[in-house]
């Protein structure tokens, strides 16, 4: 079976506008970045310390953190046993 004329421009036609709008969504998801990553570059430069050295402190915060429970849980439960 031949696809007849009229169903071979239809699907020509329609190939052609999935791929003009996958071109103006690309279009679209490429401002959108570069966008984005301006608006980050700028917050960025507007903190008062590097992001590295916010994470090393809020990670150091998080270790001194989790050595207290951890301490306070062992001796809570070495003075619990004791009774």
């Amino acid at each position: 079976m031949q696809p007849s004329s009229a169903n071979s421009k239809a699907m020509i036609v329609g190939f052609a506008l999935v791929a003009t709008g996958g071109l103006i969504g690309a279009c679209g998801m490429a401002i959108t970045c570069t966008a984005m990553v301006r608006g980050i570059r700028r917050w960025m430069r507007s903190q008062q310390e590097p992001p590295s050295a916010v994470m090393k402190r809020k990670f150091s915060q998080a270790k001194a953190a989790t050595s207290a429970g951890a301490s306070a849980w062992q001796n809570g439960m070495a003075t619990s046993g004791r009774h």
